[in-house]
């Protein structure tokens, strides 16, 4: 391994309290100014799930976990608030690091999501007077230790229902909704969506009637946007019959306003009014099967340096 080697883990980013949320809904603006509604929408949803999110302190916690396994630097780099990722660059090059590897926190490729972080980590490495290396990990939808951690949560959930009502339960796999006109026509997000669902529900025997692929957090639910969208699942289901519903979010790792809210909070409602039984999977978060995809991916570039 070379000793000037260091890992940076990448997400989206968060306000740390409410009062940051215009600055911060710039910065997701690209600079331009939130309508004053969207700010206060924003604020509400916060206040929703306790005033802010966990993200930095469980990302911070993973961080931490993954340095004392690998006994190596680990950083981290947010798109959208601090730490942001140009500052962490900056500071592994005053700390000497010549390679970075950096890891999106979300095991699915588009040019939309990843592919932001991916171009911004490559203008940060090559400012400054010292260029650094980078080895950028792209997508990580089908190691082994992310699956087997998602089965073990989805399992977990299932045994939240009544057992003589388990055969009945229907999975909802879900992941961040993207805008159909903006994605490029060999984009392969919903190609690993579709793998990873399948090889989740083969590892479970679930029959293709009892799961599905629905995508949720558009700013509107209607076809610019991929879909299905989630809350038309729910209701669809609702309409079908079907009572019991277990919401696995695969394309997400930690607690976040995504989940928190979007889930917790607005989609619960929704099926509270439907009457129907609806559950969701906990996230990997900062747990051992996480810190083992983490470290699997790490070694497994290490490798080429060695």
């Amino acid at each position: 391994m070379q000793n000037d080697t260091a890992v940076i883990l990448l997400a989206y980013g968060s306000p740390g309290s409410l009062s940051d949320i215009p600055t911060y809904l710039r910065n997701v603006r690209a600079g331009r100014r939130p309508p004053q509604d969207l700010v206060d929408r924003i604020i509400n949803r916060y206040k929703a799930i306790g005033g802010r999110s966990p993200l930095l302190p469980l990302t911070k916690r993973i961080a931490q976990k993954l340095a004392e396994g690998l006994e190596m630097p680990v950083y981290i780099g947010m798109l959208h608030w601090h730490p942001y990722l140009e500052d962490t660059v900056e500071q592994m090059r005053d700390e000497g690091v010549g390679t970075v590897i950096a890891i999106p926190l979300a095991p699915h490729y588009s040019d939309l999501s990843i592919g932001k972080y991916h171009q911004r980590m490559v203008d940060a490495l090559a400012s400054g007077e010292r260029k650094l290396d980078l080895r950028f990990v792209k997508s990580w939808h089908d190691q082994e230790h992310y699956l087997e951690g998602c089965v073990a949560h989805i399992q977990a959930g299932l045994k939240r229902f009544p057992a003589r009502e388990r055969d009945q339960v229907k999975v909802i796999f879900t992941a961040h909704s993207l805008p159909i006109s903006r994605l490029e026509e060999d984009d392969v997000y919903e190609d690993q969506l579709i793998e990873t669902a399948r090889a989740l529900a083969e590892r479970l025997a679930l029959d293709r009637k009892r799961w599905t692929l629905a995508y949720q957090s558009a700013p509107r639910a209607d076809s610019t946007w991929m879909g299905p969208h989630l809350e038309t699942l729910v209701k669809n289901a609702a309409e079908a019959g079907n009572r019991h519903l277990l919401i696995a979010p695969i394309g997400f790792i930690t607690d976040h306003l995504e989940i928190l809210y979007d889930i917790d909070v607005k989609l619960k409602t929704l099926a509270e009014s439907q009457h129907l039984n609806l559950k969701r999977i906990d996230m990997l978060n900062d747990s051992p099967a996480l810190v083992e995809t983490l470290t699997s991916l790490v070694k497994r570039n290490l490798d080429i340096y060695d």
